[in-house]
């Protein structure tokens, strides 16, 4: 250990010398602000504190309320903003200065200049901050180095009995339906703390992402991305579009670090000038996925038609996330979208309509879409539906399973139990949660977030990256205003009667929880949110023991 902290001393002077300014900077600017929150939070903690059959549960309540005020302003003022997938930019230095590599691509969707990772000579993606995944207990394990594990939190688990005294009320509330199960484990050590039906099979909505990242991560690996080519058949001049199941190519003026389908026209064009060609047959490929495109609950605002090909998800307004009108053929829209950027180039097409690319076709021009770990992160944070379907059936290809609806929930569910995790019960029938015959247990989203955790496993690390901050970012961004803002990291799942939230905290003695909360047959959606959150709420300020 002395020869360990010998070695790790220069670096973290460096470090230090790093983020020191930034962190003198950021405090003097926070501090008005959290004066302002913590004034404005004080007269609603009294109201929520009260006396009567259930005063333990609400104390514990306005205690998290407290704690997750005064971690939010730490999180403000020590650490600095947080970007666009959670990720905060004092972690980032610091990890730099360690001299770390890889990780997640940061630099995407609010990079202005519209530098990616498939750019020629783009910079190496930004490194993660694995230590702040590992501070709060390194005994999961091995696979980090020194420098990524620290003892556990000192103080002892929280205990069953304490847990059930105080999330017991608050899961009693009527707004939660008849049936609703619950699970609470240790992140260090994967202790199951606390369960009541967890290993009960419900209906999940979307938090069924959580599993669909998992299997696509440990499948594909978080480098790996996705390409779209445009590709010359010999001697016919059919110049083939062929889709490589990238859900975030885009159409659009400003990339912003995704794949450019006006890149790739630009690059294909002057390849055929190369060559002599200013005319081409035009079609497109879609081969890599099989099976119906529509889901099952038919055409929807909140998901476009499944193919291997598509621009900004189909979408017919300027959204990048959320439910908005979808085109019917989002194949043939990019491809004729990509026949207008070529004939401004130069380029004149036929009508395209669908085709097959031979093995003798050559590629003229590809793009490809950022690091797995970043479309995952996406998913995650916007509770993307689009790249949740993608991925599952990218998973399927991955695997050597048929690419289509049923194929892509079998290949989840398969990677799943490679992986050790409890699949009994559990039923996958899409990769984004939509729809309603998913099964999914308290124990299994619980298992999935501690093996995201896991210090051998920083290809899964992305699944907690990924998941919306409270009060902060993705889903979360309008919840916890008085709560656990900043505290609770958690991915949300609504469909009509159900309401589910799973995700990781931090407790009042510094450990790190999973938790997964399920409630079927709820009526009124926003009184059964708020009682989730209440007990998420409720974690961040127990110790329970």
């Amino acid at each position: 250990m002395v020869r360990v902290a010998n070695a790790l001393r220069p670096r973290l002077a460096r470090a230090a010398g790093i983020v020191r300014p930034r962190l003198a900077l950021l405090t003097a600017t926070a501090k008005p602000q959290v004066a302002r929150l913590a004034q404005a939070t004080r007269p609603q903690l009294a109201r929520i504190t009260r006396t009567g059959p259930n005063a333990r549960s609400w104390q514990y309540t306005a205690g998290a309320a407290t704690a997750g005020l005064a971690l939010t302003a730490v999180v403000v003022t020590a650490a600095g903003p947080w970007d666009s997938s959670g990720q905060r930019t004092a972690e980032r230095d610091r990890v730099a200065a360690l001299e770390r590599t890889g990780g997640t691509d940061h630099g995407r969707a609010d990079d202005s200049s519209g530098t990616s990772g498939t750019a020629a000579g783009a910079p190496r993606p930004a490194p993660s901050a694995a230590s702040v995944l590992t501070a709060l207990g390194g005994g999961g394990g091995g696979g980090g180095g020194a420098g990524d594990t620290v003892k556990s939190a000192p103080r002892a688990l929280p205990s069953g009995t304490g847990l059930t005294g105080v999330l017991g009320p608050l899961l009693g509330d009527p707004a939660l339906g008849a049936r609703h199960t619950a699970a609470v484990v240790d992140v260090a050590t994967g202790k199951r703390l606390y369960g009541a039906g967890a290993a009960q099979a419900l209906t999940p909505a979307s938090t069924t992402k959580i599993a669909t990242a998992v299997a696509a991560l440990s499948a594909m690996g978080g480098e790996h991305r996705f390409t779209t080519r445009a590709a010359l058949e010999p001697d016919t001049r059919e110049l083939v579009l062929v889709g490589g199941g990238d859900p975030t190519l885009t159409a659009r003026a400003t990339a912003d670090g995704w794949a450019s389908l006006r890149t790739l026209a630009a690059s294909a064009a002057a390849a055929l000038k190369k060559r002599g060609l200013t005319q081409v047959t035009l079609s497109y490929d879609t081969t890599l996925y099989a099976g119906a495109r529509i889901h099952p609950i038919g055409v929807n605002p909140n998901l476009a038609p499944v193919t291997a090909l598509s621009a900004d998800e189909g979408r017919t307004d300027d959204s990048d996330s959320g439910p908005t009108a979808r085109v019917g053929d989002p194949a043939a829209e990019a491809t004729a979208t990509f026949a207008r950027y070529l004939e401004a180039a130069g380029i004149r097409t036929t009508a395209p309509g669908p085709s097959k690319a031979t093995t003798r076709a050559q590629s003229l021009a590809t793009v490809s879409s950022p690091p797995l770990s970043t479309l995952v992160e996406r998913m995650l944070t916007n509770s993307d539906n689009d790249i949740a379907e993608a991925l599952a059936r990218q998973t399927a290809v991955a695997t050597g399973i048929r690419a289509d609806f049923a194929g892509a929930g079998r290949a989840v569910q398969t990677q799943l139990k490679k992986l050790g995790l409890p699949v009994a019960g559990t039923r996958f029938k899409d990769g984004s949660g939509l729809d309603r015959q998913d099964r999914l247990t308290a124990n299994l989203l619980t298992a999935l977030l501690v093996k995201a955790g896991e210090p051998g496993r920083p290809d899964l690390r992305p699944v907690l990256t990924g998941l919306p901050v409270a009060g902060f970012t993705g889903t979360l961004t309008t919840r916890y205003a008085d709560g656990a803002a900043g505290v609770v990291r958690a991915k949300t799942g609504t469909l009509t009667g159900v309401n589910t939230l799973a995700g990781t905290v931090v407790d009042q003695d510094g450990r790190l929880l999973a938790f997964a909360l399920m409630a079927d047959g709820t009526t009124d959606p926003a009184a059964a949110q708020a009682a989730l959150d209440r007990a998420a709420t409720a974690l961040a300020g127990c110790g329970c023991r």
